[in-house]
This record gives C-alpha cells, sequence and structure tokens, in this order.
C-alpha cells in the first residue's frame, strides 16, 4: 500500500494539477460567432469589434497566453507578456511544451524579475505594456492576463522615483516584518500601473482581466497590486505603514515628492465600467481537488481553510494542536480532560491568527464527527510569513514543516510516559509555483520521527530554524529525501498544507 507520505505528494500533485494555466483558461473563456465575433468570459459576452490586444505579468501568465492565443486564433492583432527570468527555458527542459507559445506567436515575451525582484528588463516589459495601453481606441479590446508575481514583473515608479529607491524601501518594510499586504499597498502607491493604473490607460478600450489568484481572499485590488482594478486604499494607507514600521522619516527625497504631490483628500473614486475582471483560479479550486482526491484514497477529509496566514511558528502551533486532538479522538480520549484543553488552545490561537473566514468551532464539531475507523486528513492553503532572524537558505514551506516536526517531536517527548493514542502523522507544505523562497525546493514533507533521526545523524533542527535555514537541514538530512521538489508548475495559487493521520 502507498505510505502516507506518498498519499501527500499524490494530493498535492493533484491540488497543483487543477489550477494549471491552460485547463483554466480554456474553463473559463471561448471565442464564438464569424461575423461580428464575441469572446465568451464565463457566461459574459464581450463583442470583439475592431482590434485585439493582450498583455500579460505574472509566474503563470507564459501557459495562460499560449492557451489564450490557441482560442483568440487571427483575432489577437499583438500581445506582451512579462514573465520570469529564465521560465521559457525551465518549462522546455521540463518538457512542458505546452505551456510555450508557438514560433510565430503574436505575442512578444519579455523575461525579468529575477528572484521575483523588479529589474531593468521588468522595468522594460512595462514601459512596452503601458505604451500599448495608452494607444488603444474606443472599439480594441484589451485582454489582461494576471497571476502572483505579477507586482515584481510590472514595475513602473512615478517619476521621480527610481527603481532602485522603490525597491530599496520595499526591501526594508519586508525585513520590518511588513506583510505582503502592506507591502502592496506602498507598491501601489509609488505606481504607474499598479492601482489600476494600467485600467486607466486602456480607457475607452474595454478590458477584461483574467486572474490566477495568489492571494488570500481574491482581493482584486491586491493580486500583482491590482492593475486593473480600483484600489480601496489612499495615500494615508500608505503613509501609515511607513510610519508604522519607522520608516517616514528616512525615505529618498523622490517618494516624498510623489507623496506629497498626491491631494490629500481622497479623490472621487474613478469609473471603472470598461474593465471586467474574472478570476479564474485560486487556491479554493486547488482545495476543492486535493479533498476529492484524499476521499478517493479513503480518508476522512475536512479543509480547515484556504486563507491560513500568520507567523510560522504560531502556525506550526495550530497544526500540532489540530494533530495532537485528531490523536486522542483515535485513542477515545477526544471528550476528555485533555480534549477540552486542546480545544481551548486552538480557539485561542486561531484568535490570534485572525484567519478571514474560519468558524474553528464548527472545523472542530465536524472533526468530532469523522469516525474513529477511517484515516484523516486536513487540506489548507494560504500564505504564512516568516521573521527572518539568521542568515541560512530556506522558505517559508519549508520552515513550517521543520517547525511542525519539532513541535510533534516535543510533545511526543512529553508524554513517553503514557502516550495517548499512538498515530501515524505526515506532514507537507508547498507553494503551488513550486519554490519555497529562493530554492528549488516547492516546500518539505515531515513526520515526528523526523527529529529523533535527525540528532542521530548530529544535526539539531532548533539550531537550523533559529537560523532560518531550513532548506540547508532538509538537504543534508536523510539525502533530501524530505524536500518537496517539482520544478516549476507553471501556475501560483499561493501554499498548500496536507496533514494526513492514522491510528496505529
Amino acid at each position: 500500500s502507498m505510505s502516507l507520505r506518498e498519499h501527500a505528494l499524490s494530493l498535492f500533485r493533484s491540488a497543483v494539477g487543477t489550477v494549471q494555466p491552460a485547463l483554466m483558461l480554456k474553463r473559463a473563456v471561448k471565442l464564438q460567432g464569424d461575423g461580428c465575433p464575441q469572446l465568451l468570459v464565463k457566461g459574459r459576452a464581450f463583442p470583439v469589434k475592431r482590434d485585439l490586444y493582450l498583455v500579460g505579468f505574472g509566474k503563470a501568465v507564459l501557459g495562460m497566453a499560449a492557451a489564450a492565443e490557441e482560442i483568440l486564433g487571427d483575432h489577437l492583432v499583438r500581445g506582451i507578456i512579462n514573465v520570469p527570468l529564465g521560465i521559457q527555458e525551465s518549462l522546455r527542459r521540463a518538457g512542458m511544451q505546452e505551456m510555450l507559445l508557438k514560433s510565430r506567436s503574436k505575442i512578444q515575451v519579455i523575461e525579468g524579475a529575477k528572484n521575483n525582484l523588479p529589474d531593468p528588463e521588468a522595468l522594460r516589459g512595462a514601459a512596452a505594456i503601458q505604451e500599448l495601453a495608452e494607444g488603444l481606441t474606443a472599439d480594441d479590446l484589451l485582454l489582461v492576463l494576471i497571476s502572483g508575481g505579477g507586482s515584481a514583473l510590472l514595475p513602473a515608479p512615478i517619476p521621480p522615483i527610481l527603481l532602485k529607491e522603490k525597491e530599496e524601501l520595499t526591501k526594508t518594510l519586508a525585513s520590518r516584518g511588513a506583510a505582503i499586504q502592506e507591502l502592496n499597498i506602498v507598491r501601489k502607491t509609488l505606481s504607474l500601473l499598479k492601482g489600476g493604473g494600467l485600467a486607466r490607460l486602456a480607457y475607452p478600450a474595454q478590458v477584461v482581466s483574467l486572474i490566477l489568484s495568489d492571494v488570500i481572499g481574491d482581493p482584486l485590488d491586491i493580486i500583482a497590486s491590482g492593475p486593473t482594478a480600483a484600489s480601496s486604499h489612499s495615500v494615508q494607507d500608505c503613509l501609515q505603514i511607513l510610519a508604522k514600521y519607522n520608516l517616514l522619516h528616512s525615505l529618498p527625497r523622490s517618494v516624498e515628492t510623489v507623496l506629497s504631490s498626491y491631494p490629500t483628500r481622497p479623490t472621487a473614486p474613478e469609473d471603472y465600467s470598461h474593465v471586467c475582471n474574472v478570476i479564474i483560479g485560486s487556491n479554493t479550486l486547488a482545495l476543492d481537488e486535493a479533498k476529492r482526491q484524499a476521499e478517493r484514497l479513503g480518508y476522512s477529509t475536512l479543509i480547515l481553510s484556504a486563507a491560513i496566514r500568520g507567523a510560522v511558528a504560531r502556525v506550526a502551533a495550530l497544526y500540532c494542536r489540530l494533530i495532537r486532538l485528531v490523536c486522542l479522538g483515535f485513542a477515545g480520549l477526544g471528550e476528555g480532560p485533555l480534549g477540552e484543553e486542546v480545544r481551548g488552545n486552538l480557539l485561542q490561537l486561531t484568535a490570534e491568527l485572525e484567519i478571514p473566514g474560519l468558524n474553528l468551532a464548527e472545523f472542530l464539531r465536524a472533526l468530532r464527527g469523522l469516525g474513529p475507523e477511517s484515516p484523516v486528513c486536513i487540506l489548507a492553503g494560504g500564505e504564512t510569513t516568516v521573521q527572518l532572524q539568521g542568515t541560512g537558505k530556506g522558505g517559508r514551506n519549508q520552515e513550517l514543516a521543520l517547525r511542525v516536526a519539532l513541535e510533534l517531536h516535543r510533545a511526543q517527548a512529553a508524554q513517553v510516559s503514557s502516550p495517548p493514542g499512538r498515530c501515524e502523522i505526515v506532514f507537507l507544505s508547498g507553494g503551488t509555483d513550486g519554490q519555497d523562497g529562493p530554492t528549488e525546493a516547492a516546500g518539505a514533507v515531515c513526520s515526528p520521527e523526523l527529529v529523533g533521526e535527525a540528532l542521530q545523524e548530529g544535526l539539531d533542527v532548533e539550531a537550523f530554524l533559529s537560523n532560518n535555514d531550513s532548506y540547508t537541514f532538509f538537504s543534508q538530512f536523510q539525502g533530501g529525501h524530505h524536500l518537496l521538489v517539482t520544478g516549476l508548475t507553471g501556475t501560483n495559487v499561493m501554499d498548500i498544507q496536507a496533514v494526513l493521520i492514522r491510528a496505529m
């Protein structure tokens, strides 16, 4: 029979498979009619009166563009997409031809944003996209493809701000623990194209945006910093964030110039009636597919949330308590004082983490309702944050897996005398884009035994964690066997976590 680990890997693969760009695009978009053709997007019709143009930016946009060109055929006049550096070569090497454009494509590909940071190439691509958008007329249709990573691939700082200055500012904010939402608000405020800028430039053309969401809750104005969505944030919000992280008094002069030239009171909301934004793929879709797969494999399966966020240490604690509760349930002790204590802990933790839309009480009721005979699978998605203290190499998923392993190990050590409910446990955390931090791993898979086995090999998990060095640990431990290495997946809908538990 397959091991829990193999099951976890197959769930992850099926989740990523269902949010492949081409698949989602073909589910969402059709072209019909010859005389006056219409673009059908999830049932809404857009007449193609004159010319159809395409622009795109993001980690998953190459595959989306290849599928779009196939659907649009000769109606497509011209396109420009900004994609991550080296992605065409990586996909070619991985044999993923279907994600590449045909040799005679009308779409120009610009690669940039090395290590997911804006650079001169990304700037050049953004300028080309800006120019295309500015030249459109009321009879044109602009199809915009957006996915995660789009923010770094569409840099167009408002003059006189230099890209380098904007970058420094973003880096400093990140190093002080700013959340991705906060970073995006600041980036947007200082950008020509983000925060609805692209849609404003394309006016009066009809703009249809197809979006692959990599942000919790799928907020249109946050994904890739919302180039085609009205911004829900003001310059005041930006100033508040800069103040929160003590940066107001050390801003470059150019940034001060731009911020002070903004009208102080919020301007009247602009009319975005020429824009239609459609989410065609998200973390929720991926989790639903993983759940179907887990149930086929015989697991009683629950989805915790598609909006897991917060510091990895707190999220690891959340998973460990959930695992403890399931194991107590297997041992028939779920309703006793131990179970009550763990439930209390869990409610407190989730209140602290403020996970949007998570009703934990309801989830725990569903967990109680699972029969004691079948193995349990808990699925979740979202994006955690790591506060960097060390100089090691890792990513949020590898660090989360390693922290879960350590915490489970500690919990087991504390109950040596009477382990309640022996369970076999596997935990997986992976980025759906196939990259976790600056490493070639997507994440990692772990079990409670890992820490003890590592100690026997002379590897101290706590030391690696305090140096944010999870990747180095997993590389050195058992020949990298626990690393989740998928290669680039060509898609991006945040992270996926899977907990698999069966009674022993």
